[in-house]
């Protein structure tokens, strides 16, 4: 009995074209031909090809094919395979949980990972620093964040008001804006102390981490955006401080707790 490439790749359940590849990356045989040119396959290349495809399907790469099905120490290797493909499930279910997040919460797609559902509080530029946030910070820096979108969402939005401050907003503007976000922003630096010294939660050196903030900033927000944060900032730190110091010496005259 003898096949063609056709009947071969039909038995074994696989394409004509996953066989010629298997012959040109020499995982399979060519076999002898007829008389009239056409190749002749046998039981040998039915079995090796069924043996080639039972190692894919576990996951096993073409590469390493021969590697396990020769060696004695075949177990090994498919002990790492299995812990290769358990951390693919893992991915996976992780990345079905962020869809199922996404579709409940009517967020958009490129929505941060965890932010979900906090997405309509975030504009897009807030989203593009924090997915630039997702590679400086580690996973607990992450969680706060998205718990200080949420507090700030619940005192107003004004972060929406930011967002959408012309390039040429009148001073005023900009001040009370600034004063506004402040309040948030003392809230945050008193409730997660770590924003003071981020040193502990980041996931590339200080250095990086502030340049690529800075210039995500440059890019990402217009003149009037940028000095409404800086001004925040500013006032924020010393809200903090003032919060901070009352609570040190609960006789001395400060913001309330809740700036």
């Amino acid at each position: 009995m003898a096949w063609s490439t056709s009947e071969l790749a039909h038995l074994a359940g696989t394409t004509v074209n996953t066989i010629r590849h298997y012959h040109r990356i020499g995982l399979l045989d060519e076999p002898d031909r007829r008389y009239n040119g056409y190749k002749k396959y046998g039981v040998p290349h039915l079995v090796r090809l069924l043996q080639i495809r039972r190692l894919v399907e576990l996951g096993v790469p073409l590469s390493e094919v021969d590697g396990v099905a020769e060696s004695t120490s075949a177990a090994d290797r498919l002990l790492e395979v299995d812990a290769d493909l358990a951390a693919r499930v893992e991915r996976l279910q992780h990345a079905r949980a962020e869809i199922a997040a996404i579709l409940s919460n009517g967020a958009p797609a490129d929505v941060p990972a965890g932010f979900a559902s906090v997405a309509e509080h975030l504009s897009q530029a807030d989203r593009s620093v924090l997915h630039i946030y997702s590679k400086l910070y580690d996973e607990e820096a992450m969680a706060d964040l998205r718990d200080m979108v949420e507090e700030d969402a619940q005192v107003g939005d004004v972060g929406k008001e930011l967002d959408a401050l012309p390039p040429d907003a009148d001073e005023p503007t900009r001040q009370r804006l600034a004063e506004q976000l402040a309040q948030g922003i003392a809230r945050n630096l008193v409730d997660y102390p770590w924003l003071s010294d981020p040193a502990g939660h980041l996931a590339t050196s200080r250095r990086v981490a502030q340049e690529t903030f800075l210039e995500a900033v440059m890019e990402l927000y217009n003149p009037a955006q940028r000095d409404v944060l800086t001004r925040a900032g500013l006032l924020g730190h010393r809200l903090a401080q003032a919060v901070l110091a009352a609570r040190d010496d609960p006789g001395r005259t400060g913001p309330p707790a809740t700036a």
